[in-house]
């Protein structure tokens, strides 16, 4: 690499001084500070993003991950630069992650551009971070490889496992129903997530992991090792080896995110019963990159594509069970005849001949399963429409009733995530089995779209034995959540959807197998009603004022809307 090249290296992305050679003078002088001379900077620089923070848990280990990184880095002879980002924990940010994650996304690809690399290792984990990395990855012109923290080793509380946070809520619910004691709930408490990591269930990380590793943004076999364990390390600095080989060979993600990759990404959501979180996720990648997801991708997907991942919420294993049995390329040759197996990632393999390596799932393990042999049906995600979500919704099948799944209920209305805390318990609400639960003014645009669609079923009912529900709203929920949640309603209220003109009483129709969710109210009385929506305390300065002015619907990926390419293309499908 020579010294005055302005396009690779340390003397890429140049301060701007009026003067180029002044420039390099004085990145030099402050680079000797560090101890490095002509021949440390002599080499293919690449940039670590870390998103390590005292507030992300789930990060702990995310250091000795980055060290690993560095390590690989300089044995294919490149040049690490770590450089710390935004980190979002989904537990310690208030009100909800989703708000940052386009904050996140954005200070990521500035980052990127401003400091000199020749190559960048992402480092994330926790829900938000890999999501809003691999949107800073569409975006920017250098390569890219995502290394994850991983996810927790299992706890146990009286001979059960326990994982977090699917585990989280179910012993939960037997609280608020009485079956727990106040001291077994702190004991389980203190159980739930005993390693640092990511949570060890099919939830949003998990999904969002095994989905990367799809796309082909990370090494093969990097998404289910725990973060605890040698495994991790081990492909960290596979990571940064790669990272080198990149940058002397760029290949971007804008060559790996084709429309095979995401159908391909797709396809294997419904294989592992996964977040419904990932489907805004890889829609707002999807659009940085000009390819348009639309819910009939994804219906596509599912209604061809059987649950083969024995993994909670829609099964009864965790991650480290997934990696036991060989992770995500096994579970890639288990689906190999519905996948495109011409797709190449940053291995700089095809699908194809990666998977010539693999073999087919084990008769030994349980947990991924195969095409003949299935977990669940197809269909473990299905996009809902009508009257109440012109624009789409989704349910995650899997992990619902089967009773509830055609249901016909009066609305309970909560305006709110606030009013459902406030009053879900209330028993003068005389609320049954067969009310509709319906949330509203939680999209986007009214409160950054929260975990907050799994409203609980009311503590009286619940100490009747009630389980399940149905619940509709504009929200989101958990990738560990569970039951029978009508998520995503768009347009959201405030944006004009439907919700907004929903009253206690009228009647609520969900139909799973036919994709329908409806108020079944007259139109002529529904033109009567005036719209109940606002987003509450709507923000006057700040990033809050642009997420609330620009804000896409849960339909087209809640990203921003000036943040994808002019130039689209068709749907991947």
């Amino acid at each position: 690499m020579k010294s005055d090249d302005n396009t690779k290296g340390i003397f890429r992305n140049l301060a701007s001084y009026g003067d180029a050679e002044f420039s390099k003078y004085l990145r030099r002088a402050f680079l000797a500070s560090m101890g490095l001379d002509a021949k440390d900077l002599d080499r293919p620089i690449i940039g670590i993003a870390d998103t390590s923070s005292d507030y992300v848990t789930c990060h702990r280990e995310m250091p000795e991950i980055v060290q690993a990184v560095k390590r690989g880095v300089f044995e294919a002879g490149g040049f690490p630069f770590v450089f710390p980002t935004c980190s979002l924990h989904e537990i310690l940010i208030s009100p909800t992650t989703m708000l940052y994650r386009n904050l996140m996304a954005m200070e990521t690809e500035e980052m990127i551009r401003a400091q000199p690399m020749d190559a960048v290792v992402l480092v994330g984990g926790c829900d938000k971070t890999v999501p809003a990395q691999l949107m800073a990855a569409a975006s920017v012109d250098i390569p890219v490889v995502s290394v994850i923290t991983g996810p927790m080793i299992t706890g146990h509380w009286k001979g059960e496992r326990l994982g977090a946070c699917t585990d989280c809520r179910a012993n939960w619910a037997k609280y608020r129903a009485g079956e727990l004691n106040q001291n077994e709930i702190s004991e389980i408490e203190q159980n739930l997530c005993p390693t640092g990591g990511t949570c060890m269930v099919m939830g949003t990380a998990s999904t969002m992991a095994c989905l990367t590793e799809t796309l082909g943004l990370m090494l093969p076999g990097g998404a289910t090792p725990p973060s605890v364990t040698g495994k991790r390390l081990n492909h960290a600095a596979a990571s940064g080896r790669r990272a080198v080989e990149l940058a002397r060979n760029p290949v971007t993600a804008k060559d790996i995110l084709t429309p095979g990759a995401f159908r391909n990404a797709l396809t294997v959501l419904i294989a592992l019963g996964g977040s419904t979180n990932a489907i805004i996720h890889l829609t707002a990648i999807a659009r940085r990159v000009g390819i348009i997801l639309t819910p009939g991708d994804l219906q596509k997907a599912s209604e061809k594509t059987p649950l083969l991942v024995n993994c909670k919420p829609a099964g009864e294993g965790y991650l480290e069970d997934m990696d036991r049995a060989g992770g995500v390329p096994v579970l890639l040759k288990a689906l190999a005849p519905l996948l495109d197996l011409e797709t190449q990632g940053v291995a700089g393999k095809t699908l194809g001949a990666l998977l010539d390596e693999v073999s087919e799932p084990g008769e030994w393990q349980n947990t991924i399963r195969t095409l003949e042999n299935p977990l669940g049906p197809v269909g473990s995600l299905t996009t809902l429409s009508g009257s109440l979500a012109p624009n789409g919704a989704i349910i995650k099948s899997a992990a619902a009733t089967a009773e509830l799944m055609k249901h016909r209920g009066p609305a309970a209305v909560f305006e709110s995530p606030e009013d459902v805390a406030e009053r879900i318990d209330d028993p003068s609400l005389a609320l049954t089995p067969n009310h509709v639960l319906v949330m509203r003014n939680a999209g986007p645009i009214a409160a950054g779209m929260p975990e907050a669609g799994a409203i609980p079923i009311p503590q009286y009912l619940a100490a009747k034995g009630v389980k399940d529900m149905v619940r509709v709203s504009d929200a989101r929920m958990s990738g560990t959540a569970y039951g029978t949640i009508v998520l995503h309603c768009s347009p959201e209220a405030v944006a004009g959807g439907p919700l907004a003109l929903v009253r206690n009483g009228d009647m609520i129709e969900l139909d799973v197998k036919n994709r329908r969710i409806d108020l079944l109210v007259e139109k002529s009385e529904l033109a009567k009603r005036p719209k109940i929506a606002k987003a509450k305390d709507a923000p006057t300065r700040g990033y809050r004022l642009l997420h609330h002015r620009h804000v896409l619907q849960a339909h087209l990926g809640a990203d921003f809307d000036f943040m994808a390419p002019v130039n689209k293309v068709e749907s991947p499908q």
